[in-house]
């Protein structure tokens, strides 16, 4: 990943550094000009006659100048006021992060984290949501792109322009005010169980089309996208690839090819999926990430994946993290946000969390490089028009595949 331009604090500090140069040279000179006035009459005349004298910069303003002391403000002098505090942030059950990154924070800023646990990613958002008047927390994190929109509709986050994010990819970069910023991003997938494609001399699926193909009758575990964001997230992919009027069409040829649906990931991963060694299905709506995964907790590690990723089915997950109005340490989850975004943090979550870093920066751990995949095109569709439909479309699938 490559940064094609400044970001806009990049912009905006390039400009305001613009403004203040021309101000403190105007300045400089209009001194000199009077120390030299008040020096002899000789000085006196030719400061009169001088008609190339310069001018202070008639377009800085007190405004120009009190955003050029915001912006000089140190680090230091925001980190000594949230110091010896404490910053909650709430999240998903399944946010985790190494003890020695947090206290690598605590030991730069003197601010303690306590995470708190809402549920999965649309309960945290709910819960969130509902105590809007008397916040949990000071920040959120966990709001993917399927909820984005209900999230920014209910105003819950305030903006941050956040210093880290000169280092994060534009493309991620979903909500142009500023009050969810991406923390992570992967990618669902189908995954298929390699060795019992190869024992059977079946080509792996190709496109999501194929999975109607008769010879692929019974060999798909799904999750319902009304109890699971993997679920959700392959309902999604499947509107992208089929559009709105086809996509129903495409889940009831799946209905009659025999598909599986579980409540949950794990019911299906573990349970159903035959990669895993739990079921008999060797199709499984999954992770592009779960390959990687197979690989570093198997022992001993095999030298290649079990499990493999078709490409042409993934849908793009974008997780963020927003400062909650009303916080009651502000000061704090900015700080948490910027270190968050920040090299330390990013280079963490991959192997906690099996995600990828926003961070251009971030290095992957070796295993991700050389068994994780990131698709060139996934599948997306607009965060506005799954907060429009989101509900609609759950519920004509559910008639569509449960009734």
């Amino acid at each position: 990943m490559t940064r094609t331009s400044l970001s806009r604090r990049a912009q905006r500090t390039a400009t305001r550094r613009t403004t203040r140069a021309r101000w403190l040279l105007a300045t400089t000179l209009a001194l000199a000009l009077l120390v030299a006035a008040c020096g002899d009459d000789a000085a006196e005349e030719a400061t009169e006659d001088d008609t190339d004298e310069p001018a202070i910069d008639e377009e800085v303003s007190e405004e120009d100048l009190d955003d050029d002391a915001a912006e000089d403000s140190t680090d230091e002098e925001a980190t000594a006021a949230a110091a010896g505090t404490t910053v909650t942030l709430l999240s998903h059950d399944s946010f985790n992060v190494s003890e020695e990154v947090l206290a690598a924070f605590t030991e730069e800023t003197g601010v303690e984290v306590s995470v708190v646990p809402l549920g999965d990613a649309g309960t945290a958002l709910n819960q969130t949501i509902l105590t809007r008047d008397a916040p949990q927390g000071d920040l959120l994190f966990g709001v993917d792109n399927s909820f984005l929109s209900r999230a920014l509709d209910e105003d819950l986050f305030i903006p941050h322009d956040s210093p880290s994010l000169e280092q994060v990819d534009d493309r991620f970069v979903l909500d142009p005010e500023l009050t969810a910023l991406p923390v992570t991003y992967g990618d669902v997938c189908l995954n298929h169980d390699v060795a019992w494609f190869d024992e059977r001399d079946l080509d792996v699926p190709t496109d999501l089309a194929d999975l109607t193909d008769p010879a692929y009758e019974g060999l798909l575990a799904v999750q319902n996208p009304a109890t699971s964001s993997p679920g959700l997230s392959f309902l999604l992919a499947t509107i992208d690839r089929f559009g709105e009027d086809d996509y129903l069409d495409f889940w009831a040829e799946l209905v009659a090819n025999d598909v599986v649906v579980t409540d949950g990931w794990s019911e299906a991963y573990y349970d159903e999926f035959s990669g895993t060694g739990g079921g008999d299905r060797p199709l499984v709506v999954s992770y592009a990430s779960s390959p990687p995964a197979e690989v570093f907790f198997a022992d001993p590690q095999p030298d290649e994946a079990p499990t493999g990723v078709i490409e042409a089915s993934c849908f793009r997950q974008i997780e963020f993290v927003g400062i909650l109005d009303g916080a009651e340490n502000e000061a704090g989850a900015r700080l948490l946000v910027d270190f968050m975004l920040g090299e330390r943090f990013q280079e963490d979550m991959p192997l906690n969390m099996f995600v990828f870093p926003v961070n251009t920066q971030a290095a992957l751990p070796e295993v991700f490089e050389e068994y994780a995949v990131i698709p060139d095109e996934p599948l997306e569709v607009d965060p506005a028009a799954i907060g429009e439909n989101r509900e609609a479309w759950i519920e004509a699938w559910t008639s569509t595949v449960l009734r």
